[in-house]
């Protein structure tokens, strides 16, 4: 059985799950896994996927960002799959499609995860040094958090006695910046 599964790291890229599912389907893919969500987060789809996978199975992934974070976690997934006796096909693989079904198929993927997560500490790099220099210049104040800004109207609900879960999903924040905001107040308040 070929499984599929798809995955972007953001809400915003439909356009990019809906082309891998396509991808995946016009593949044969019976089953199909598919979720939004960054690679460094928990990837229950990704678990699904894993668990439902069953010998003589292959997972199918449009591309091999799509799965893994990190050459570890690329080798971690690679060998669940192994001892599942279940195959690893990577459709678009620089112009063609790869599987761990053979050594060389493993070797490849496994060269181009390391690659692939070398290219990412790179850039990673890159962009701190940017950072600290655009820092340096006064040019970069990152970015402006959310909640802060509403923190009067976080008060304001809270004196007219609505609750911290109340207030957090009224403003589309969370939780924990609500408790903060909360105690920002009461140390303002006892200045």
């Amino acid at each position: 059985m070929l499984v599929g599964y798809a995955r972007v790291s953001t809400v915003d890229q439909v356009a990019g799950l809906e082309g891998q599912v396509r991808d995946l389907g016009a593949t044969g893919c019976t089953k199909l896994f598919s979720e939004r969500v960054s690679s460094v987060a928990q990837r229950d789809e990704l678990a699904a996927a894993l668990e439902f996978v069953r010998e003589g199975d292959t997972l199918v992934v449009t591309r091999l960002d799509r799965l893994a974070r990190s050459t570890a976690d690329l080798l971690a997934i690679i060998a669940t799959l192994e001892g599942k006796g279940v195959a690893l096909r990577i459709l678009d693989f620089g112009g063609q499609a790869v599987d761990t079904t053979s050594p060389s198929g493993r070797l490849i993927v496994t060269l181009f995860g390391a690659v692939a997560q070398f290219e990412r500490e790179l850039l990673l790099v890159r962009m701190r040094e940017g950072i600290e220099k655009a820092k340096s210049e006064g040019k970069y104040r990152g970015r402006v958090p959310t909640a802060l800004r509403q923190a009067s109207r976080v008060q304001a609900m809270r004196a007219s006695g609505a609750g911290a879960s109340q207030i957090a999903a009224s403003l589309k924040i969370s939780r924990s910046s609500v408790y903060r905001i909360f105690a920002m107040g009461a140390s303002c308040e006892s200045v």
